[in-house]
């Protein structure tokens, strides 16, 4: 089936515009079952696909994979019997009626503003990557974007003067996101003062660059942002992501509405931001709890 396994690829990304890591993942899983029918059920067409077949799969995959892994897996599977149906090459689409696996909803760690504060005070401004750390944390924490959209964004995309840069999000769409003022200042500290030092006479089109004078890297990110959350006594578990999570909570308690936020954030439908509305509950809950002279457990 590889020539449609071609033209599913073709799918994912022109027609569905999904993300690069997401058709990767899409195409791994029905790779891998594509090889489950050729090598145990010699199955190389897509008129031969049946029920049963399908079912027998789906048993191993429960078996062998977490409840994340196995959705995320038969989501590809979902998406490929759709498409094969699409392009009339089953007539029964056998996919359609299996359930997805019920998940628990784990909300995302975030920071008190306390603790954003204290990550900025741990900053050493007075060397390149300092203020390289600072325009990172200013661009994250203050305007709430991916950790990919950050790390990607390029000198054509600044418009400091304007305040807001321009970003390439999930399935190649662009949008306009605010800058704040500490976030344009930030910026313009470190242009001035710390990426030529870094660059090393390396010409790149990225903002953010790393100490050998090239792209900034996810985990390089990370490295950092754990050192300077150490340096500040934070013991939460904390990633780039977090201080996404953590723009969007505070900006939340403090009275932006859920339609606002999903722009910002790129969110494709309004469900993925109403997550930051439980963990507003939640910690309204909690001080709640802290503060009531009644409202303690006993």
């Amino acid at each position: 089936m590889k020539y449609i396994y071609k033209d599913y690829e073709y799918y994912l990304k022109k027609e569905k515009g999904l993300s690069n890591n997401t058709v990767t993942n899409y195409l791994f899983d029905v790779k891998q079952y594509l090889d489950f029918l050729e090598k145990y059920h010699q199955i190389k067409k897509p008129r031969h696909l049946d029920k049963k077949t399908l079912d027998n799969y789906l048993k191993g995959l429960r078996k062998k994979y977490s409840n994340a892994s196995f959705a995320r897996k038969l989501t590809a599977i979902k998406n490929f019997y759709n498409f094969l149906n699409l392009e009339q090459e089953i007539d029964v689409d056998f996919s359609k009626d299996i359930p997805a696996p019920k998940m628990a909803k784990k909300l995302p760690s975030v920071l008190s503003v306390e603790e954003v504060k204290a990550i900025f005070e741990a900053l050493d401004l007075e060397t390149p990557l300092g203020l390289r750390n600072l325009c990172l944390l200013e661009f994250i924490y203050g305007s709430g974007l991916r950790v990919s959209e950050l790390l990607n964004i390029e000198l054509k995309d600044l418009h400091l003067t304007e305040k807001y840069v321009s970003i390439i999000g999930k399935g190649e769409k662009e949008r306009y996101v605010p800058l704040s003022t500490y976030a344009v200042s930030a910026c313009r500290n470190y242009l001035l003062k710390g990426r030529e030092t870094l660059l090393k006479n390396n010409p790149s089109l990225y903002l953010f660059i790393n100490i050998n004078g090239t792209q900034l890297s996810r985990q390089g990110f990370y490295k950092e942002l754990k050192k300077l959350a150490e340096k500040a006594n934070i013991d939460k578990e904390i990633s780039p992501h977090t201080l996404r999570h953590s723009f969007a909570t505070h900006l939340l308690e403090n009275g932006m509405d859920l339609r606002t936020l999903q722009t910002i954030l790129g969110h494709e439908d309004i469900s993925t931001t109403q997550i930051y509305t439980h963990i507003s509950n939640k910690r309204l809950k909690d001080v709640y709890i802290k503060a009531h002279p009644r409202a303690k457990e006993e």
